[in-house]
């Protein structure tokens, strides 16, 4: 009887999947590792109460974020009801529903071929169940099922009794008898629904599922000569929902959207317009608008993206833009956490605080992100990587960083490594305190090299006034800018082979 039942069900559910049960998917994927799944169901309702079931779905949906209402506006349908259920068949779980009873196992003899049926009663399964509940309870609820699954061992190690004696492992492969009705294949809804009327109706589904991810990559290539570079921006989406997305609309949103994780889920749907095709026009593989406070880009075709599958799109390309190279030497190394906790008032009477050099003058990368500069998309955050033509037509490679969120009209600047051939050293010449009248004045030496044999470079050094936010250079061997409350910038032209030595004295009060 159990089979028959098993099979009723399955019936039900194999007539509500049918085509075309579920319509092009339409997913909006958020660089936060969630993403927003939006579909059409066609269903065949009575009137009153109905039990439907839905396999057609991610393994990490979040079940109360889950949307379901009817299109037409005159119909009325309500959920009496969710359940949903996540833990599909497998080995483990239907030795879970045998615990105490006795089953089969087939072993593999010697000779090959010949099998060897072996009748065990299962003591305990070492099925660790209900995984997404984990993640919702923490690490207590874990902890109880693990021990519940192996007490000992501390993992889900099996009990099988054979002959009157325990094995703490398999003692060959399992063979189960007919499933139960406490089985399922694949992660379900199932929902008990009133219709108020009969017949066919087109609903959406909208739902927050985990599994999901987007990043944006970009390669930044210059030619042998000259920093005027050419920009190829990918996307790269990354499916582990456990749900596979044929010719699915893709939107991918980028910005800092507020997602609680992982104690509590967020309940969102988003419905936005499909972006229509231009007819005769080429267009690009991915449209961006601005969308509330963050940024949706669009991929202009439906995409398949199968689950377990990264797949990359290409969603902005540029060439002669503007690249600026910057020489930035900040010649300060501190331990910060030598210094965690520290008060202002000790720092400023710490005698050796900032007096560690840093010999290294770092290589940026300035880009106007302006129509001007042939770019003014807004770009989301990801990972850069430059690139440069040697003399033989080969790229090398010349280093990478990851960029924040860009908007159009702000500049790119990004850390690509350290100069070779460049050098700084920074030493304290003079420090002087008099706590009695609240004031230190404390002086620096400054030397910068340029070892290149042809070009000449401007380096800007930077100099934090760490002491105190009340200062003043009151002497200086160059000009200087202010660039921030705390913060002196100089700027040194270094010709072929030569050294600079800049000196400067700050006087703090407080």
């Amino acid at each position: 009887m159990k089979r028959i039942r098993f099979c009723r069900y399955a019936a039900i559910g194999a007539l509500l999947l049918t085509a075309p049960l579920v319509a092009q998917s339409k997913v909006t994927i958020y660089n936060q590792n969630f993403a927003v799944v939006r579909d059409q169901l066609f269903l065949d309702l009575k009137s009153g109460i109905n039990e439907v079931r839905l396999t057609d779905i991610t393994a990490h949906v979040e079940p109360d974020s889950v949307i379901l209402r009817a299109k037409d506006a005159k119909r009325v349908l309500q959920i009496l009801e969710q359940n949903y259920r996540s833990d599909p068949v497998s080995e483990g779980l239907l030795l879970s529903l045998y615990e105490g009873k006795e089953i089969t196992f087939l072993k593999e003899g010697f000779p090959a071929g010949q099998t060897e049926i072996i009748k065990g009663k299962i003591i305990r399964s070492g099925y660790v169940p209900h995984r997404l509940a984990m993640q919702r309870y923490g690490q207590n609820y874990a902890m109880r099922q693990m021990a519940y699954a192996a007490p000992d061992a501390g993992s889900g190690q099996p009990i099988i009794e054979v002959d009157n004696q325990l094995r703490f492992s398999l003692p060959g492969r399992p063979v189960f008898p007919s499933l139960t009705d406490d089985t399922i294949l694949k992660p379900t809804l199932h929902w008990r629904l009133e219709s108020d009327q009969g017949g066919k109706l087109e609903a959406e589904l909208a739902y927050v599922t985990g599994g999901m991810s987007w990043e944006a990559d970009y390669n930044m290539v210059s030619p042998e000569k000259g920093d005027v570079v050419e920009l190829v921006g990918w996307v790269t989406m990354d499916n582990q929902s456990g749900k596979s997305f044929r010719e699915a609309r893709i939107k991918l949103m980028a910005g800092d959207v507020s997602k609680i994780q992982p104690e509590e889920e967020l309940r969102r749907s988003i419905y936005a317009a499909d972006v229509s095709f231009v007819g005769g026009e080429m267009k690009p593989p991915v449209s961006e608008k601005a969308f509330d406070e963050y940024h949706l880009y669009t991929l202009n075709r439906a995409v398949t993206l199968h689950d377990r599958e990264t797949k990359q799109v290409e969603f902005v390309r540029a060439s002669n833009v503007k690249s600026e190279r910057v020489y930035v030497y900040d010649g300060v190394l501190i331990d910060f956490n030598r210094y965690r906790g520290h008060s202002s008032e000790s720092i400023r009477q710490d005698r050796d605080y900032g007096t560690r050099s840093n010999p290294k003058v770092w290589v940026m990368r300035e880009v106007q992100n302006s129509q001007q500069n042939h770019l003014g998309m807004p770009l989301p955050k990801g990972r850069v990587r430059f690139y440069r033509q040697d003399d033989d037509g080969n790229l090398e490679f010349t280093g990478e960083n990851v960029i924040d969120h860009t908007p159009k009209d702000e500049v790119l600047r990004v850390y690509a490594g350290d100069a070779f051939d460049l050098r700084g050293e920074r030493v304290r010449t003079d420090y002087r305190i008099d706590t009695s009248r609240n004031w230190c004045d404390e002086s620096f030496q400054i030397k910068l090299r340029n070892h290149k044999e042809k070009d000449t470079v401007e380096v800007r050094v930077v100099e934090h006034m760490y002491r105190w936010v009340n200062w003043d250079i009151v002497e200086k061997s160059h000009p200087f800018m202010k660039t921030d409350s705390q913060t002196a910038e100089f700027r040194v032209q270094l010709a072929p082979g030569e050294e600079e030595v800049i000196t400067y004295r700050v006087h703090y009060t407080w």
